[in-house]
């Protein structure tokens, strides 16, 4: 991999995480009612909502990682 390459996928990277973060509160904001999505340590929260908000972040991250990777690697490989 090019030095041009690698950065530019490290700043893929960072790109992908906030946009996953922003899609997971909205997600979270629509489908709960709340602002914030609880943290596994909050034992305020139950056990189906905590594993529930980690399945659905663990999704969006994931998805959101992938489209991310896929298009940086096609970008690269039609410049070649």
């Amino acid at each position: 991999m090019q030095p041009v390459e690698k950065a530019t996928a490290l700043g893929m990277s960072l790109v992908s995480g906030a946009l996953a973060a922003a899609m997971f509160k909205q997600v979270w904001k629509l489908a709960s009612g709340q602002d914030d999505a609880p943290d596994a340590d909050d034992l305020e929260r139950g056990w189906t909502e905590v594993l529930v908000a980690a399945a659905i972040q663990g999704a969006i991250f994931g998805l959101t990682k992938a489209a991310v990777q896929r298009a940086g690697a096609q970008s690269f490989h039609r410049r070649r």
